[in-house]
């Protein structure tokens, strides 16, 4: 009897070693599975999977459970990742994965079979791939969002059997025959762009060949192996120790089995998230269940590897609200930062704001022009991406913390800041064409980069916006034709609104339009111009940025000329962006002017 109350014990702590063993074993396989499924397809340096680093909190796209036992979700969109899987994919052995998230890579080749009927699969997004074959028929019976779209695969579609299945998305693949009845719910855009396809909702089938019946799914009998494994242990010790230990035991089992089982399955707690932990919006479970709403678009050769449920779980800081919405600065799990722009009052449809982005995406390439990174479209909900300038705004360097101890912004500074901005105006004019505007140039609307270069932003949305509205909220930048006439914003538009950024910049005061500064707002060509008119010239430049003498002055002067010359009332007299950009190198470089009047005269 004594052996039997030592044996009890010892066995007990033999059960939770193993279960912790086998729990740990769960992690390692997982991890090593990755590393064969990286190993075998070309992808970019910043996969930062290896060996030696703790796969739940560091290797990027991945997330565990609670428990960090198993990797329950991968995401790597747009990551590079290039080729054709393997058959029999070493993923298709990471037996507790709820999400896996490879869209906008080039991924080719067919797709194994063993990936899509992995038991625990839920959600499944494969979208803008190079994927051909057949589409697998075996399929997770638990899957609840499948996309497959912008692919070629061909041939019919397999008779799906899934009860869950919330959303589906084939369209824009090369197949063909009758859609099955089971999924003939779905919506038109669930199927379109695949031309021999039929039956509803596309149109009728005039002959309708029958799609191939599914395989026998092979899942069914890895449900049960960890309840057996558990269940032959328990017996055995039963047998062993008698009535005391045998109660102790199924008490111990089933509090284990329950942990794990939860921790495993449960699909009560979003993915990536505790009871705790907050976000800005929905998870992506609810995202995906409402058709587009998961599609974050990449802009050619942007090399960011996030998806939207990544930025919608971001932590995020408003940096300000503005004419066309409120921007945030969004901090990602990865560690990186970018800034969310959330548009309101947009007007234009889908169509109409993807033609805008292709526009602006061609823009964007300047130096002097902030490129967007990507963008999202739904019906509620329009949000633009972009880099995050560490150096802020022009607006936020000349104004933020003015008084004792401030560093004011030099001359030089400021030049070069102006400067750039005018080089990235004048080509959203002369890329875009004669009619293609900025329609919003203002100083918080110039960023600044870590070499003090400037770089304007918010560049081609005023044609998605509600005009009306946003010119009620119009400021000091606005051009009078704008305003009083209710004309349509120019080119020359743009310009005087730089030629108020030009005497912002070289008054140090503040535009009309900005709450919260309403003391210390004026309307700025009008001051700058009968101060000019008295010949009090000195009294216009900011006292912070007099520091030296006369050749600094000059240089203020001349850019006062130009600026004056932006903010002409009469439009034809405004100079274009390019004359602008022109002169303000020619205050820098007088030696540009000499070589510009003799090339003018030898032509004449």
């Amino acid at each position: 009897m004594k052996f039997q109350f030592f044996i009890v014990p010892f066995l007990l702590l033999s059960i939770i070693s193993s279960l912790f063993n086998l729990t740990l074993a769960d992690l390692i396989s997982d991890k090593y599975s990755l590393l064969e499924f990286s190993s075998t397809l070309p992808h970019a340096l910043r996969l930062n999977w290896n060996n030696s680093t703790p796969i739940c909190t560091s290797w990027i796209g991945i997330t565990c459970n609670q428990n960090e036992t198993n990797v329950i979700s991968i995401h790597l969109p747009g990551i590079g990742l290039k080729g054709a899987i393997p058959n029999n994919s070493s993923l298709g052995k990471l037996d507790s994965l709820r999400i896996l998230s490879l869209h906008s890579n080039e991924l080719s080749g067919n797709l194994p079979s063993n990936i899509l009927s992995i038991p625990s699969l839920q959600y499944v997004n494969l979208q803008h791939n190079n994927f051909t074959g057949l589409i697998p028929s075996s399929i997770s019976s638990k899957l609840i969002a499948l996309d497959l779209s912008f692919n070629s695969f061909f041939g019919a579609i397999p008779v799906f059997n899934l009860t869950r299945l919330k959303y589906l998305n084939l369209s824009f693949n090369n197949l063909n025959g009758s859609i099955p009845f089971s999924i003939n719910h779905f919506p038109l855009n669930s199927f379109v762009g695949n031309s021999l396809l039929c039956g509803s909702p596309l149109k009728n089938c005039s002959t309708i060949s029958p799609s191939p019946s599914p395989s026998p799914s092979t899942t069914r009998n890895q449900k049960s192996t960890t309840s057996k494994k558990f269940f032959g242990v328990a017996s055995i010790l039963a047998l062993s120790i008698g009535g005391i230990a045998f109660l102790s035991l199924i008490v111990l089992v089933i509090f284990v089995c329950f942990l794990k089982r939860k921790s495993n399955s449960s699909e009560d707690i979003p993915i990536g998230k505790t009871k705790n932990e907050d976000s800005i919006s929905k998870s992506f479970e609810s995202e995906v269940l409402e058709g587009e709403r998961n599609k974050l678009l990449f802009f050619e050769g942007c090399s960011y590897s996030f998806d939207l449920e990544d930025l919608l779980k971001a932590s995020a800081e408003v940096l300000g609200k503005g004419s066309y919405g409120t921007t945030y600065k969004a901090k990602l799990e990865e560690g990186m930062t970018v800034v969310v722009k959330r548009l309101r009052e947009v007007l234009v449809g889908k169509k109409e704001f993807e033609q805008q982005m292709e526009v602006v995406g061609r823009i964007g390439r300047h130096p002097n022009v902030l490129p967007l990174r990507a963008y999202y479209y739904s019906k509620d909900e329009k949000l633009l991406v972009c880099d995050y300038m560490l150096g802020g705004s022009l607006f936020s360097l000349l104004h933020g913390n003015r008084g004792e101890g401030r560093t004011p912004l030099n001359w030089n500074s400021r030049m070069k800041i102006a400067l750039g901005a005018a080089k990235g105006i004048a080509s959203i004019h002369k890329e875009g064409g004669p009619k293609f505007i900025h329609g919003n140039v203002k100083s918080t609307n110039v960023l600044v980069t870590q070499e003090l270069d400037g770089c304007i932003a918010d560049v081609g949305l005023t044609p998605l916006m509600n005009t009306l509205s946003t010119m009620s909220r119009s400021n000091g930048y606005r051009a009078p034709e704008v305003i009083e006439s209710r004309k349509i914003a120019t080119q020359k538009s743009d310009v005087y609104s730089f030629g108020v950024i030009l005497l912002e910049m070289l008054t140090g005061k503040i535009p009309l339009g900005y709450s919260g500064y309403e003391h210390d707002m004026v309307d700025l060509p009008r001051w700058v111009r009968s101060v000019v008119h008295e010949e009090w010239t000195a009294e216009v430049f900011d006292e912070e940025m007099i520091r030296g003498g006369e050749y600094v002055e000059e240089e203020m002067v001349q850019m006062l000329q130009i600026a004056l010359a932006c903010v002409a009332k009469v439009v034809d007299n405004r100079p274009t962006m390019d004359e602008v950009v022109r002169n303000m190198a020619e205050i820098r470089h007088p030696e540009l002017k000499k070589s510009t009047s003799s090339e003018s005269e030898s032509n004449v």
